[in-house]
């Protein structure tokens, strides 16, 4: 029987997650008050001045708040019902913000009405969230079950990814590459994650290090054959299990490794291409001719690992000078540390290293950054709020805030972890991999560890659209986790 609506709200305000809701508040009320000290010139206005940045960031949090209560009493099992519906009438929205979105620093993200602007693709994250826990909850539904589950999965991932690239806003569309830690937890092969974490780390390696030589090729080429030819051994003696052909092989690499040395020593120098190329190919042939003796599926796995890597190793020269613009090779080589370029793309991380640094222990003081008041750090109420924290609150400051994050992600990670259903422990993990990326890369960009890509600090950079994208995730997942009981019952 439906319960009245007063039983339901007094239900509702026994079972919610109050921590979480704490934290949340806290973390919005330090946003605010570190978007005052960032944006603060001297002029003594109040920090709910709505003609400051703080006080309509006030305004953002008060219609989040009304909007994180209004979520909060509609009926849980609405998002799973109409989840994908929701999930495609954002879609729509994504394409027509293409066409309909004016050009701003040659991004089309944002809808414009009147003196309200509203990025869709931060609203994209929920509805993604819900499109994939809803695919996940099906009747028998299982990952491993067949191929084509991975792809209907990788679907829902990228068709916002291609919709919000076509708007120019690469930062935006790379957040939801953070959903494929939810397919690692629902069940995905570990080795799916590894060719992800190898992709990223080959092309680093291969961009930073394309100028020095090392036997005759990029030493940046020759880490990661080296790398590729560790990995490959690893695989034949864990995933296939085959001491005998990783014994070979390790005694054939590290062999002609050792002749190639002595062959140095007496100035006949061998190119380190012919060397590689051989071995790896050597080794690839070899492995081959003992995968029909034994599981062909894991020796293909393994070859495959090999193939695919040398290939992307040479793709990666192509696809950073032609395939990204100018200003994004700058703002790579700038975080690999390859170009300083201090007053053209390296110059925003160069002043925020600098505010942060000169914040100390203990800081200078809210309301008492330099480098803040002076202005010397572009976007520092939005992408840079960070440094605020670091010059004026130190490191202890700095500290405190990311204990406040740490102690959100432990809390989501516990609500996920006891939701009876599959719908809820999966939303829950996607919110937990947006808000996790959004704080690394965020923080990464502040301190020169990443490239700035425009990611925004959660419940701390000014705008509405990432504050209310945050406030709808979490608020659906504390309403699908309030509801919990009623699934045991």
């Amino acid at each position: 029987m439906e319960l009245p609506s007063t039983d339901r709200s007094a239900s509702l305000f026994r079972t919610v997650d109050w921590p979480t809701i704490i934290l949340y508040l806290l973390l919005v009320a330090a946003g605010v008050f570190s978007i005052y000290a960032a944006s603060y010139d001297f002029d003594n206005a109040s920090v709910f001045d709505f003609n400051e940045f703080s006080g309509k960031q006030t305004l953002w949090v008060g219609l989040g708040l009304l909007l994180g209560i209004i979520i909060l009493q509609i009926d849980y099992r609405v998002y799973e019902t109409y989840a994908y519906l929701i999930y495609g009438v954002v879609l729509l929205v994504l394409i027509a913000t293409i066409f309909l979105a004016p050009d701003i620093k040659g991004s089309r993200s944002w809808l414009v009405f009147g003196p309200v602007s509203l990025q869709p693709a931060e609203f994209g994250k929920f509805a993604t969230a819900l499109a994939l826990a809803k695919l996940f909850s099906g009747y028998n539904f299982s990952l491993n079950a067949k191929i084509s589950n991975y792809f209907r999965a990788m679907i829902i991932i990228f068709l916002p990814i291609a919709l919000i690239l076509m708007q120019k806003e690469t930062g935006s569309a790379l957040v939801y590459i953070s959903l494929i830690f939810v397919l690692y937890r629902e069940g995905m092969s570990g080795l799916v994650l590894l060719s992800v974490l190898s992709a990223i780390s080959w092309f680093v390696v291969t961009v930073k290090y394309a100028t020095p030589l090392f036997m005759g090729i990029p030493l940046g080429q020759f880490i990661v054959l080296t790398a590729v030819m560790v990995v490959f051994l690893i695989m034949i003696f864990t995933y296939c299990r085959n001491p005998r052909l990783g014994r070979n092989l390790t005694l054939a690499f590290g062999g002609s490794a050792l002749i190639v040395w002595i062959l140095s020593l007496f100035g006949i120098n061998v190119s380190g291409m012919v060397y590689f190329m051989l071995m790896l190919g050597g080794g690839v042939v070899y492995t081959a001719i003992v995968m029909f003796r034994h599981h062909i599926g894991k020796y293909l796995v393994s070859i495959g690992f090999v193939v695919s890597s040398v290939i992307f190793m040479f793709s990666v020269n192509y696809v950073f000078t032609n395939v990204l613009g100018n200003h994004q090779q700058m703002r790579i080589k700038v975080a690999l540390g390859i170009e300083d370029n201090l007053r053209g793309a390296g110059y925003n991380v160069n002043q925020s290293k600098i505010a942060i640094g000169s914040g100390g222990l203990t800081g200078k003081g809210f309301l008492n950054g330099t480098q803040t008041k002076l202005k010397y750090v572009p976007e520092q109420h939005t992408d840079f709020i960070f440094c605020t924290i670091g010059e004026e609150e130190g490191f202890v400051g700095s500290v405190a805030v990311l204990a406040l994050f740490l102690m959100l992600i432990l809390r989501l990670v516990h609500i996920a972890e006891r939701q009876p259903n599959v719908f809820g422990r999966v939303y829950a993990y996607c919110v937990l991999s947006y808000l996790i990326f959004h704080l690394c890369i965020n923080i990464g960009m502040v301190i020169g560890l990443c490239p700035v890509i425009g990611i925004p600090l959660p419940f701390f950079s000014y705008g509405g659209s990432a504050l209310w994208g945050f406030t709808i995730l979490l608020f659906i997942l504390l309403r699908i986790d309030a509801a919990r009981h009623e699934h045991r019952n």
